[in-house]
């Protein structure tokens, strides 16, 4: 079989049969979460493949994968489709009231927090890439910085609910993360026109262009949420109004890109919007149940054939040892970068924000890197720099889905206990 021959419904079958598969594999015999176990199965498959094509090399099955690989489209795929519905999606359950009361850390987190991460993650990888002879020049450094920045705890806000976190610290690490995914995107298409000579870089004509794209965003999703909201207060029938909903991401994702506003940004104010306005105002509690139904089902599929997508990309970079060494280096990097990215907020912003002694490990240990970084990695143009770069965020991303991931709920407990025995003996 020619994979560069297949269709794109094909592809979309192949992958969606995959994902099915190893979710079924996962829920039945390793029980692991959903994120977790996806991206740790997608890596054995790939550890399969490469093993079964090495022992048996007349079947041709690593060539095979590899062309099904490079016969995507991941740039029109993710960052023209899928980004739009996982940002909508997140957007839905994101509590404004619980997060409006620490909105300032919020936003100080999403725009000075993810500079702050990408300036200090591409100069990192620069060096690092310079000491192992990886070709990453700075450019593309910063762009690395920019992709792998933004933080997806959709695969760890479930544990946060079930540990000892306040809702108000829940509140704030999804908000955070909603808000700098969409400026992490915004950032890195700055980022990549420059990386790969699109412009010239201009301090000014950066910013000049982060504000039109973010502040263009935030308006135009505003607008777009508020005239879905208002058709769906004016009917109550839950098929159409879902159907609204998802007009509203289809076609308010495309005319943002026209308009040159950011589309991410948009969708994630515009899901913000429909999720506490619309659902107080506009929808019955039937409607409500269906919508979030079923944006959590487009959610769960998604960030299933990305995390599967990613453990499938360590066959392009299998027998690379020096781009897993230079992938695992990063990785203290990333952690580094995170901790001051947010520990300088709190610390700066302390005297009007409480959210006690679990705030900062669980916006560090919490802050977990997936699918948006996924998409964005698998998105990059053909260049030198591509191939290190995903080798980065695979190893990043494993480790912040299986390790972080893994370990975040037993650890806010033991902080918990650990607190609630000082406060007895202080008492």
């Amino acid at each position: 079989m020619d994979a560069s021959a297949l269709a794109p419904f094909d592809v979309a079958a192949i992958l969606i049969l995959l994902a099915a598969g190893l979710g079924y594999a996962n829920h039945r015999f390793l029980k692991l979460p959903s994120a977790v176990g996806l991206t740790l199965m997608g890596a054995i498959s790939s550890l399969a493949i490469i093993g079964i094509g090495a022992a048996f090399p007349a079947w041709g099955l690593r060539p095979m994968v590899e062309q099904f690989l490079a016969g995507i489209d991941f740039h029109a795929t993710l960052m023209e489709g899928m980004l739009s519905f996982l940002l909508f999606a997140g957007a839905l359950h994101v509590d404004w009231t619980q997060m409006q009361a620490n909105r300032l850390l919020v936003f100080t987190l999403a725009t000075f927090g993810v500079l702050l991460s990408t300036a200090l993650i591409g100069a990192g990888t620069w060096w690092l890439a310079s000491v192992a002879g990886v070709p990453v020049p700075l450019p593309w450094a910063l762009v690395f910085g920019a992709l792998i920045s933004p933080t997806d705890p959709v695969a760890v806000i479930a544990i946060l609910k079930r540990a000892a976190v306040p809702p108000s610290l829940q509140a704030t690490v999804a908000g955070e993360s909603l808000f700098n995914d969409g400026v992490g995107v915004v950032v890195f298409g700055i980022l990549i026109a420059i990386a790969t000579g699109a412009e010239q870089f201009s301090p000014v004509h950066a910013a000049s262009d982060f504000a039109r794209e973010a502040g263009g965003g935030v308006v135009f999703g505003l607008v777009t949420g508020w005239i879905a909201c208002r058709a769906m207060e004016t009917i109550d029938d839950y098929s159409v109004e879902v159907m609204i909903s998802l007009a509203l991401v289809m076609a308010g994702y495309s005319l943002a890109h026209a308009l040159h506003v950011s589309g991410p940004v948009a969708m994630a104010v515009a899901g913000l919007f429909i999720g506490n306005a619309g659902m107080a105002r506009a929808m019955s509690d039937t409607t409500a149940d269906y919508l979030v139904k079923f944006w959590e089902l487009i959610d769960e599929i998604l960030n299933a054939v990305l995390f599967l997508l990613i453990g499938l990309e360590v066959i392009l970079i299998s027998g690379q040892f020096h781009l897993m060494l230079f992938g695992l280096a990063v990785i203290p990097l990333g952690l580094l970068a995170r901790w001051l990215s947010v520990s300088i907020p709190l610390r700066l912003l302390r005297s009007g924000i409480d959210l006690g002694h679990l705030a900062t490990p669980t916006l560090v240990w919490g802050g977990l890197r997936g699918g948006i970084s996924i998409a964005l990695a698998l998105s990059l143009p053909e260049s030198p720099s591509r191939t290190p770069i995903i080798a980065a965020t695979f190893m990043v991303v494993l480790f912040s889905v299986i390790i972080q991931g893994g370990s975040i709920g037993g650890l806010i407990n033991r902080l918990s206990q650990r607190q609630a025995a000082l406060g007895k003996n202080t008492a």
